[in-house]
């Protein structure tokens, strides 16, 4: 099969033979039709690598389920699927709890085991979720990313009169502007830097009195004037830097909640006054870390990835209105040199079949 192997860091090549996987009794062969790539896909090939290389990268993928490793699972065949790249030990405290997401022990598709950008992947049965019919390949593909938002979403005590700030307009934070637009919550903002970013959130329903460019003067002023100098019930980070989560800090009101999102770019670091911020404010400050998936469990429909499934069946989400690009198999590495140089804008990278 053709895929793209990751041999070292600065070193991605596509290869037209590489061996199709070998099945394990629990896994399925998935016919990839489509493979973003994530923000964090860029750092592991340019710079941090991946835990074991040589390595396929990319685990925001779906497709076809061509065969099973147990002939008893042939049912499975010809269903399309999402996949839930996290592949948990289920023997850690946090998997007993089914709280997956915080394994201690897992392993992933695409950054410690093969993954998606490749013709076909090797996925245990447990990861597959299936398809409605309305759900597009592409649609699927983006389902990791939404549930990272729905999770961060979750972790706040959030209601329909409140008043939300989502800083950074990246794709985590415009899906997370999406799904709580869908919410019902109106009185959403949102910080960004960059022009096309906005005419996206326009695009899906935000506002315009409600985006501020952060280049444009002063988001304290501008979020106080918003809420008669109150300040925001919540703050969301999506960017990851020392200056982004200070702010938080000032622009969130008394007895407000903070959810910290964002992939730290470096150290991070607590001033004695914000720490005072967080004390006399009594804020509460919450983590939030991938998604919640619960495979075939009764609660299932509760976690993350079916909640945003059903928001899509249903004709009430568009992820595909991220999608700024759409490259073949062939072209992955351009779409990487795309994110890393930053010479054209964009949102969601899909590599789609073909």
């Amino acid at each position: 099969m053709k895929a793209w192997k990751l041999d070292g860091v600065g070193n991605i090549n596509f290869y037209e033979d590489v061996a199709e996987p070998a099945l394990a009794q629990d896994q399925v062969l998935v016919k990839v039709k489509a493979c973003g790539i994530c923000g964090s896909d860029v750092p592991r090939v340019y710079k941090s690598g991946a835990h074991n290389m040589p390595l396929i990268i990319g685990h925001e993928f779906s497709g076809i389920v061509e065969k099973t490793g147990d002939p008893e699972d042939k049912e499975l065949v010809g269903k399309r699927v999402g996949i839930f790249p996290l592949i948990p030990c289920k023997k850690c405290p946090a998997c007993l709890s089914k709280k997956y997401e915080m394994c201690s022990n897992y392993s992933y598709l695409g950054s410690r085991t093969d993954g998606g950008f490749a013709e076909y992947a090797a996925v245990p049965k447990w990861n597959l979720i299936e398809l409605p019919n309305s759900v597009s390949f592409r649609q699927a593909a983006m389902l990791e990313p939404m549930a990272v938002a729905v999770h961060a979403m979750r972790q706040l005590e959030i209601g329909p009169d409140d008043s939300v700030l989502v800083c950074g307009a990246g794709t985590i934070g415009q899906l997370l502007i999406m799904f709580l637009l869908d919410k019902g919550i109106k009185g959403v903002y949102a910080l960004g830097n960059k022009e096309f970013q906005k005419q996206t959130l326009l695009d899906i329903g935000l506002p315009e009195e409600h985006y501020f460019d952060v280049k444009s003067g002063d988001a304290k002023a501008w979020i106080r004037e918003k809420t008669a100098d109150l300040g925001v019930d919540a703050y969301f980070e999506c960017v990851g830097r020392n200056e982004t989560v200070e702010q938080g800090f000032d622009m969130v009101r008394a007895g407000g909640q903070v959810c910290l999102g964002g992939n730290p770019a470096g150290d991070m670091t607590l001033s004695q006054g914000n720490y005072w911020k967080i004390l006399r404010k009594q804020l509460c400050v919450r983590g939030t870390w991938n998604s919640s998936y619960l495979g075939d469990d009764t609660e299932a429909a509760k976690d993350d990835w079916h909640y945003v499934l059903e928001r899509i069946a249903e004709g009430n989400i568009y992820p595909e209105k991220l999608i700024t690009h759409e490259l073949p198999l062939s072209e992955l590495e351009k779409g990487l040199l795309i994110m890393r140089d930053k010479k054209e804008d964009y949102i969601k990278i899909m590599v789609e079949e073909g």
